[in-house]
C-alpha cells in the first residue's frame, strides 16, 4: 500500500491481525513518504521500504532506488492491497512465491497480471472489509478490529500544550481534499462553524494539509465566520493526528483525516457526495453521523459501489447541523 492516507489506515487492522495470528512473522511495508509519517512507529510493522514516487523523470528514479533496496530480498508472501499500475509494477519486482491480489473484477490497471494468487470474487464491500478478504484467504481472523495508533511523549506534550491553551473543547474541521469533487462549500462551513461556536460552545480548528485549495478555503472561512476559527493547516501529518485525537468532534469530507479520526475514536460528522459512504464511510462507527449527499434522494437504496457521483451540492447546511447536534447528544461529553 503505497499512498492514500485513508487506505493506509485500513491496512493497520490487517497488520495487527497478522501479528496476532503469527507473532513471529516479520512485516515489511512498501509505502510512500506521507503515509509513512502516520505509521512510522506502528508496533505491528517491523520494517518500512519508503518509495519516493517523484524522484527523477516520471518517478523512474524512485523505481530504480526501490529495486536497489530490495535486491536480493525474498519474501514469503506479498499482499498487493493497492490497485494501480505502479503498485502492480512494484509487486512484480518483489521476489516471493505467493503474490496475493484482488480478483480480476476488482483489480484496476490490470493488477491481476502482477499477482500469482487472487482472493475470490466477492463483489463490492466496504474498503476495510475488502482488505479483510486477504486475511480470510490466509485463514487469519480479522477480529477484534484494531488500529493501534500511538503518540510519542513529545507529541502528547505538544497536544497538552495546544489544547490547554484553549478555553473550550475543540471541533476539528477538514475543508479540502485532493479531489475537488469531494469538497464542500465555503458558505456551508461558515454557517456550520458559526453554529458550532454559538450553540455548542466548541472551538473550531481547521486541520489538513498545505495545499493551495485548503489554504484559500480556510482563509475565506476565517474571514467570513463571525466567531474565532483557528488555522492549524500544515504539512505535519503527525500534528494533524494529535489534533484530531484531542478534539471532541471532527467534521470532514471523505479524506484521510476522516479515517484517522475513526481509528482514533473521535466522533466524526462525514460529508459525502462524491464517494459512496457504504464503501468509504467511517468503519463500524459513526454511520449515524454521515451526511449522505451521495443518495440522489433521501433514503435511496443504492448499492455499495466505487462509482463516483456529483453530490456534494446535496450536502445541506441543515442536515450537517442536525448531525452535529446528534453527535453532541450521543458522543460528546462537555
Amino acid at each position: 500500500m503505497l499512498s492514500a492516507i485513508g487506505d493506509a489506515v485500513h491496512v493497520l487492522p490487517v497488520a495487527n491481525a497478522l501479528k496476532r495470528a503469527w507473532p513471529e512473522c516479520r512485516i515489511t511495508w512498501v509505502i510512500q513518504p506521507v503515509p509513512h509519517e502516520m505509521v512510522r512507529n506502528h508496533s505491528a510493522i517491523d520494517e518500512f521500504v519508503v518509495f519516493h514516487r517523484h524522484r527523477g523523470l516520471d518517478g523512474w528514479r524512485g523505481i530504480h532506488d526501490l529495486m536497489h533496496e530490495i535486491k536480493g530480498r525474498r519474501f514469503d508472501i506479498v499482499l498487493g492491497l493497492q490497485v494501480y499500475f505502479k503498485a502492480g509494477l512494484i509487486t512484480a519486482l518483489l521476489s516471493a512465491p505467493m503474490k496475493l491480489g484482488f480478483d480480476r473484477a476488482r483489480a484496476r490497471d490490470a493488477q491481476w497480471l502482477f499477482t500469482t494468487h487472487r482472493i475470490p470474487a466477492g463483489g463490492q464491500r466496504h474498503v476495510q472489509d475488502q482488505y479483510f478478504e486477504f486475511l480470510d484467504y490466509l485463514g487469519v481472523d480479522a477480529e477484534p478490529v484494531s488500529w493501534d495508533l500511538h503518540f510519542s511523549a513529545e507529541e502528547r506534550a505538544a497536544q497538552r500544550g495546544f489544547f490547554g491553551s484553549l478555553d473550550r473543547q475543540a471541533c476539528a474541521v477538514v475543508v479540502g481534499t485532493s479531489k475537488r469533487e469531494k469538497n464542500w462549500s465555503v458558505a456551508g462551513y461558515v454557517h456550520v462553524l458559526d453554529h458550532v461556536i454559538r450553540v455548542h460552545g466548541l472551538q473550531p480548528v481547521i486541520v489538513g494539509g498545505p495545499s493551495d485549495t485548503e489554504r484559500q478555503m480556510a482563509e475565506e472561512i476565517i474571514r467570513r465566520c463571525p466567531g474565532k476559527v483557528i488555522d492549524m493547516l500544515g504539512d505535519d501529518l503527525r500534528r494533524l493526528m494529535w489534533l484530531v485525537d484531542g478534539s471532541a468532534l471532527l467534521i470532514s469530507p471523505d479524506t484521510g483525516p476522516l479515517h484517522i479520526g475513526r481509528a482514533l475514536g473521535t466522533p466524526v460528522v462525514g460529508l459525502y457526495g462524491h464517494t459512496n459512504p457504504k464503501r468509504a464511510g467511517p468503519y463500524r462507527a459513526f454511520e449515524d453521523l454521515v451526511v449522505d449527499g451521495y443518495a440522489e434522494y433521501p433514503g435511496e437504496p443504492y448499492p455499495i459501489s466505487p462509482t463516483y457521483r456529483d453530490g456534494m451540492e446535496r450536502v445541506r447546511v441543515d442536515d450537517v447541523l442536525a448531525k452535529v447536534s446528534l453527535a453532541m447528544e450521543r458522543y460528546v461529553t462537555l
